[in-house]
């Protein structure tokens, strides 16, 4: 399993890549491993401020769905139209095309609230 040093990551398995007031949020290896083949990702919450730990869309696998949690507050500016044709995206680059949402942060000093790699590794025993 990968484990990019350079990302955040949430005890609900989203990872989040900041530069500078925004970052891109997905869901990590782990999770997508755990879910299963990506069938389809549900996110409207496009020009809406969504807190933290709230829902921010669902992702359906073969034979199950979960819900996207927002790993800070923030107002989400795009959602990765790839994602569309090709949700197996997930599947296939957690960490880079496979990207769920780019968001505007609210408060940056959130970020530091989050697990980094090693804790992010430690919580899912790898």
């Amino acid at each position: 399993m990968n484990f990019p040093s350079e990302l955040k990551y949430t005890k609900d398995h989203e990872w989040l890549r900041v530069s500078g007031n925004e970052a891109f949020i997905g869901i990590t290896d782990f999770a997508q491993r755990e879910l299963g083949d990506i069938v389809y990702i549900d996110i409207n919450s496009v020009g809406s401020e969504v807190s933290k730990d709230e829902v921010f869309g669902t992702v359906e696998a073969v034979k199950t769905v979960s819900d996207l949690f927002m790993p800070v507050t923030a107002t989400v500016l795009e959602v990765n139209s790839d994602l569309n044709d090709n949700p197996e995206l997930v599947n296939s680059d957690a960490y880079g095309k496979g990207w769920m949402v780019k968001v505007s942060l609210t408060d940056a000093a959130e970020v530091d609230g989050l697990l980094s790699a090693d804790e992010y590794k430690a919580l899912v025993g790898a």
